[in-house]
């Protein structure tokens, strides 16, 4: 049942991130939304779509992060963790994912402005010119998030196996 409520705590942090980061990336370009993916249901609303996507676009990286953090918080004859004490590790990472998203969201709105990098031509047909800038900028501080989150995840399972064996380490802290 512990492993069950870590793997939880990922889902539930990965899916709050994810609402939050849509929120905001909904209201910087709506068209990453509606024309850059499927639609979900027909909305043109950046708080709907926000909730929509910010909820199917992260769970299962909560997952994917979950099950090996509760196998590398549980297994073996270690000291085990418990969700509670994954909680600060976690919040980190969601932290290091939202400034990395942030700076890259910056870079890429820059470098377009610059005409450093374009549209592909099959979305460039679709999104309005004055728009294109907002839109990398939204897909740079989308590909940082999951870049960071799948990178920083593998971070935070390999400290939490290792630092099982310290003393004090149940704490969760130097994590």
């Amino acid at each position: 049942m512990k492993s069950l409520s870590i793997v939880g705590l990922c889902i539930v942090s990965a899916v709050v991130y994810g609402i939050l980061h849509d929120q905001i990336t909904a209201r910087i370009c709506v068209e990453y939304f509606t024309i850059g993916h499927p639609p979900i249901f027909p909305t043109e609303s950046p708080t709907l779509l926000g909730l929509g996507w910010g909820i199917i676009a992260t769970w299962w990286a909560g997952l994917i992060l979950g099950i090996p953090l509760a196998i590398a918080a549980r297994a073996g004859r270690r000291p085990k963790r418990d969700a509670r004490s994954l909680v600060r590790p976690i919040a980190g990472l969601l932290l290091v994912m939202a400034v990395g998203a942030a700076i890259s969201g910056v870079v890429g709105y820059l470098l377009a402005v610059n005409d450093l990098i374009r549209l592909a031509d099959w979305l460039a047909e679709r999104v309005p010119p004055d728009r294109h800038a907002r839109f990398l900028a939204d897909g740079a501080a989308h590909l940082a998030s999951y870049g960071l989150g799948f990178l920083g995840g593998a971070v935070v399972i390999v400290r939490v196996w290792r630092l099982r064996g310290r003393p004090g380490s149940t704490s969760g802290a130097g994590v």
